[in-house]
């Protein structure tokens, strides 16, 4: 259930639909098993075994979870039965088989394989933080998060999100941090790193388990080298390793976070919704302060944003769990 990656869009507050019409779209996308001679299948599932539907609302979330199924063949499988065919054909009619002839006993192999095929499953789960405009994917990978949104564009169009554009970008904040061996408010330097040469060679410094106060690291800033990877913790409660395309990846939601969950009970239905309230107000809080780390949005997404205090936090009162 805690996000292990996270990817965020920045929603249109003035469009985004309510948690009834985002249940009744949902329901008409529900996910299929992998059939026959298709490759793939994609749909909606209720983001946990003990419920039912395919969104789940606790306060200002809601939950969603989107279903894969990939049929397994791979290509070298395929080769050896198309060269079986080719070599039966060759013997028996003491001819050569054509470059397209054998495109078409592939063909013919592929739909005959396909349906016999093993199948792998995956979920990708994400929600909308509906409070503060953000969607939250739980993934570091730029084209499974997008494919989400596209399924959900296909539900809900057109599903009013897309990537937040700072005034600041991350490499230039990340060099910077680095370079002063301070991180801005409530954040604090980890103890990795990944620097690239903007040059034509490319070179690539990884520092890991390391002070990144170090004078050996600033030097490589010092030769012209940028941040595109940064580790970071966030409040003593995540750690996280920020990238230069504002993704969060390798995250980690310290033993107080993990213990104060702990707290809603033993039962999975508990635990399950007080991870996510819990899960869905420290990662709110910590998009919106790294968003005012980077200067704010640009303006054309800052009209349509909750205003953000000082501190990158929104306005409106905070939400607190409770587990008395």
């Amino acid at each position: 259930m805690w996000f292990r990656q996270l990817s965020f869009y920045r929603l249109n507050t003035e469009n985004t639909p309510t948690a009834e019409q985002l249940l009744g779209a949902l329901e008409k996308k529900p996910f299929q098993p992998c059939m026959g001679l298709d490759w793939f299948s994609e749909g909606w599932v209720p983001p946990a075994g003990h419920l039912e539907a395919p969104v789940h609302v606790a306060r200002d979330y809601q939950m969603i979870s989107l279903r894969r199924e990939d049929k397994v063949l791979p290509a070298s499988v395929i080769r050896d039965f198309v060269e079986l065919k080719v070599q039966d054909i060759e013997n028996r009619e003491l001819r050569k088989v054509g470059r397209k002839e054998k495109l078409a006993l592939k063909e013919q192999v592929t739909d005959d394989l396909l349906p016999r095929a093993f199948v792998r499953s995956s979920r990708l789960n994400a929600y909308i933080d509906s409070r503060r405009g953000w969607v939250m994917v739980d993934s570091g990978t730029a084209s499974k998060a997008e494919a989400l949104l596209t399924k959900l564009r296909e539900a809900l169009p057109p599903f009013p999100a897309a990537l937040p554009r700072t005034q600041i970008a991350p490499h230039t904040a990340m060099t910077d941090w680095l370079a002063a061996g301070e991180a801005p408010h409530g954040f604090e330097l980890d103890a990795d790193c990944e620097l690239k040469d903007s040059g034509e060679n490319g070179a690539v410094i990884r520092c890991s388990r390391m002070d990144l106060t170090a004078e050996e690291v600033r030097q490589h800033i010092a030769t012209g080298k940028q941040v595109t990877k940064l580790g970071l913790i966030w409040n003593e409660k995540i750690r996280f390793q920020l990238t230069d395309t504002l993704q969060l990846k390798r995250l980690q939601f310290l033993d107080l976070l993990q213990e104060e969950a702990s707290q809603a009970g033993d039962d999975r239905e508990s635990l399950f919704e007080a991870t996510l309230l819990l899960m869905g107000e420290e990662l709110g809080e910590l998009a919106d302060a790294l968003i005012y780390a980077l200067g704010g949005l640009e303006a054309s997404q800052a009209q349509t944003a909750p205003a953000m205090d000082a501190a990158g936090g929104d306005k409106a009162d905070s939400v607190e769990v409770p587990w008395d």
